[in-house]
């Protein structure tokens, strides 16, 4: 039946995991949409809960590690306590990941093609081998691997880094799925072909209308290809909104931190890079208050005694801090 909800929602989502050294917060208190046709770039540094989110919207992790609370609703179903049978039929059908290293997500003794047509015939059970790899070698071709009949044959070592990701965008896409995660897509690939797999996330979208979170750490990547970002730091969103709006006037000291630390081709070409001091924060011990407030130089008192809220500054562009705007006031 169609709806005019999000296809994706997430509300409140915590994931912890229990360790020897205490319990981690990998996620805490993490809520987005996204609708079909559209894009939500998360960002953020190593250990901000980026990935963490990505997996458990995707029901990969290990109930016996993680532990789950919150709501996230994939085409108005609730996964989170769902069996795990119930999530597997969901997963690949409704909503796929490409993964941030195919080199190790792929197989090694297995042929490429072979890999992909598995990840058809789970969900297409009927079909058969022959029909499997028909579609195999349609979207090889569709993800613009030239020669796609042979080399649907060949193993990943035999293929390029580029042709490996689009080999796993070919293997998320085959069933069609809704909503499509990708995490990292573009690492360690040279700018032309980082530009082609963009491109070709794009001319997909368009044709399957499909909702694409996108993890990366890369500003730049997210400017060119999302609608909204959300930033994570410490395992919490702290700030949320159109992409434009977010890039073009962060509201957040983080946020401006990380635009200032990235390179740009205008402006002034000696200028030195404004790095953000100090290193993210552990996930068993935040610090009181603002998890941020260390390394922020407009830290005040308030910052250091109390968690700020998401509260929206302007329509749709939600912050956390006390001093919203205060990083660019000038």
């Amino acid at each position: 039946m169609a709806t005019a909800d999000p296809y994706l929602q997430v509300r409140d989502l915590r994931v912890r995991f229990a360790t020897e050294d205490g319990v981690v917060r990998a996620v805490d208190g993490v809520s987005f949409t996204v609708e079909r046709g559209r894009t939500l770039g998360i960002v953020g540094e190593s250990g901000s809960g980026k990935s963490v989110t990505s997996l458990a919207v995707l029901g990969l992790h290990d109930p016996k590690r993680a532990t789950i609370s919150g709501e996230i609703v994939v085409g108005g179903r609730d996964i989170v306590g769902r069996p795990d049978e119930e999530v597997r039929r969901l997963r690949g059908r409704d909503m796929a990941m490409i993964f941030q290293d195919p080199l190790s997500a792929l197989h090694p003794y297995y042929p490429v093609g072979r890999q992909i047509a598995e990840a058809y015939r789970v969900h297409h059970p009927r079909a058969g081998r022959a029909e499997a790899r028909k579609r195999t070698v349609e979207m090889l071709d569709r993800v613009g691997i030239p020669q796609p009949a042979r080399r649907a044959g060949q193993h990943p070592h035999e293929f390029s880094g580029g042709m490996r990701q689009r080999a796993m965008i070919a293997m998320a896409l085959i069933n069609d799925p809704d909503l499509l995660i990708a995490d990292e897509p573009t690492t360690a690939l040279d700018v032309t072909v980082q530009a082609q797999i963009l491109d070709l996330l794009d001319s997909l979208q368009k044709e399957f209308n499909s909702a694409i979170v996108l993890i990366t750490h890369d500003l730049g990547v997210v400017s060119q290809v999302a609608d909204d970002v959300l930033v994570m730091y410490g395992g919490r969103a702290v700030e949320h909104g159109g992409v434009e709006e977010v890039l073009r006037r962060p509201q957040h000291p983080y946020t401006w931190g990380l635009l200032s630390s990235v390179p740009t081709l205008h402006g002034d070409a000696d200028a030195d890079l404004v790095p953000i001091p100090g290193s993210p924060p552990s996930l068993i011990n935040l610090p009181p208050g603002c998890a941020f407030h260390p390394r922020c130089p407009h830290a005040d008192e308030r910052s250091r005694t109390e968690v700020p809220e998401l509260r929206e500054v302007t329509t749709g562009h939600l912050v956390a801090c006390h001093q919203p705007g205060v990083a660019n006031a000038g």
